[in-house]
């Protein structure tokens, strides 16, 4: 018996704490509702958000580690020694990926080269004739004849029909260079600064690279990438290639911020001037893959010679990506080329933008300034060159 009354009594005891112990613990919480998405940053200017987009439909940026994103920002590639670049000993123009291009190579090699070696030889042969026919001990007595009716007529009928035959087609060529870019074409600002250059896709999100030439190994300060065999040739090679896409007409901007630059890419006939102050305008198409290297055509200053252009050129599947990989978007498939591109120093410039952004530092923000638009921009590529823009300090 006071065996079962000491366990009745223990098993009283734990179910007074069992019941104290619910009686003071905190009440459950109830379950969170759904957090709502933060509220986006107020936008900019033209309704172009100042943060990153956050819809579903915006392009993830590329990881840090995405080869889109690597040393030079561009897909891998291989160079192809004979296209797209200088080759020491070569005669003749670079082969041509370009439409325009492929007729002005034809033109060169069939029509002018033909036409200025038959007009060559042609002269060089009378000159020798003239030499040999009336020297004094042939012809003692020199003729008196002033005028020959007919070989006045032919040595002026026969440049002037040489020149029209010429003209014809070179009339069409000229035509076609500067044929406006339709619908859909992919836009690319080139502008020149002394001495490096910075590109702009307004169309895909206002994606901006700075491209600078690498330098050689017995040049770079520690921490800098210096040139490979794999980035291209020496004074051609640069920091981060632009890329572009294959088959795409292409409507590409020139203009400068200093003095007049000059875009030149041989193996697409392409050389526009980048003017200060100015809009420069043409069109190209890209008709083979691959990596091709140009330079500054325009006598710009002291480092003029290390200006270099390199573009890749890529299917437009791949183009997309690397787009993506940016920050940037696609526009859409039937979206004519029409971006307003305002030209150094005009209002909405990103000159104009810089003397505000000075004038705000020294005296304060001014009430309703107006600022240009800011466009997402994107890591331009692990370059690991801390010069800056323009290899600065050289």
């Amino acid at each position: 018996m006071p065996k079962r009354m000491k366990a009745i009594a223990i098993a009283a005891g734990m179910g007074c704490a069992a019941l104290s112990g619910a009686a003071f613990a905190t009440p459950a919480a109830p379950p969170a509702a759904k957090a709502a998405p933060a509220p986006q940053a107020a936008a900019e200017g033209a309704g172009v958000s100042n943060t990153a987009p956050t819809s579903a439909a915006a392009p993830a940026t590329a990881a840090p580690t995405s080869p889109l994103l690597a040393q030079d920002g561009a897909p891998a590639t291989t160079i192809d020694p004979n296209v797209g670049l200088p080759i020491d000993g070569r005669f003749g123009l670079q082969p041509q990926v370009t439409k325009n291009g492929e007729f002005a190579h034809w033109m060169h090699n069939d029509v002018l080269v033909p036409v200025i070696t038959v007009i060559c030889v042609l002269v060089l042969l009378l000159l020798a004739w003239v030499v040999f026919r009336y020297r004094r001990a042939a012809n003692p007595v020199p003729s008196k004849t002033s005028h020959n009716t007919l070989v006045e007529v032919l040595w002026t009928l026969g440049p002037v029909v040489i020149l029209v035959l010429i003209a014809i087609p070179s009339i069409g060529l000229l035509q076609a260079q500067f044929k406006p870019a339709p619908a859909g074409a992919v836009t690319l600002k080139a502008i020149g600064n002394q001495w490096y250059w910075t590109y702009q896709y307004p169309d895909h999100g206002g994606i901006e690279i700075t491209a600078n030439m690498l330098k050689e190994k017995d040049q770079v300060a520690p921490g800098e990438r210096a040139r490979t065999d794999a980035d291209g040739p020496r004074l051609l090679a640069v920091d981060n290639r632009i890329v572009l896409p294959v088959g795409v007409p292409i409507r590409l901007i020139t203009t400068s911020n200093d003095v007049i630059h000059s875009w030149a890419i041989p193996a697409f006939w392409m050389k526009l001037d980048a003017v200060p102050g100015r809009l420069n305008e043409t069109s190209f198409t890209i008709e083979k893959p691959g990596l091709y290297f140009g330079q500054c055509s325009e006598l710009c200053g002291a480092r003029h010679a290390f200006m270099p252009i390199a573009v890749q050129a890529v299917p437009p599947a791949q183009f997309a990506a690397w787009v993506a990989a940016k920050g940037g978007q696609m526009p859409g498939s039937k979206a004519p080329s029409s971006s307003v591109i305002p030209q150094p120093g005009a209002e909405g410039s990103a000159s104009k933008a810089a003397q505000v952004n000075a004038a705000e530092a020294v005296t304060g923000p001014v009430d309703n300034a107006a600022t240009p638009a800011q466009s997402p921009t994107s890591a331009q590529g692990a370059t690991g060159n801390p010069a800056g823009p323009g290899n600065a300090g050289q």
